[in-house]
Parts: C-alpha cells; sequence; structure tokens
C-alpha cells in the first residue's frame, strides 16, 4: 500500500487497516513457524505498511494536538 492512499484514508478506515494488517502479519508468522508459508516476501510488505500507517496515525494526532493548542 502506498503512503498517499494511506493519507487519503479516513481516521476510521486507518484503523481497520492496522488491526487488519496486525492479523495478517500474526497469521504470517504462525505459518512462517509450521513451515507453511508459501511467499515469506509477504511478511516484510505487511510489516512496512503497518509502520506506514502508524506514521499517518501519530501524524494525525500530532496536527490535531497543535490544532487544539495542547500539549501532551
Amino acid at each position: 500500500m502506498k503512503a498517499n492512499e494511506i493519507r487519503q484514508m479516513t481516521d476510521e478506515e486507518l484503523g481497520r487497516g492496522l488491526r487488519e494488517n496486525k492479523r495478517e502479519a500474526l497469521h504470517l508468522r504462525l505459518q512462517a513457524q509450521t513451515g507453511q508459508l508459501t511467499n515469506s516476501a509477504r511478511i516484510r510488505l505487511v510489516r512496512r505498511d503497518i509502520a506506514r500507517m502508524l506514521t499517518e496515525q501519530t501524524v494525525r494526532q500530532q496536527k490535531a494536538t497543535v490544532a487544539t493548542g495542547t500539549n501532551p
């Protein structure tokens, strides 16, 4: 998933996508441990998507904090 696609997501879609990717990462790790994983590169792609989504969430939280004028 591209960063531009993630930026265009709503907060709800971003949260849902993050949960789905974390679930997929878990399943991929389990498949790797049991020797059933067919595409090991998928683990890396999912981890990167999770990182992109977490980064976007952090950026949005920081923008909201600045907009409200509060310090965490």
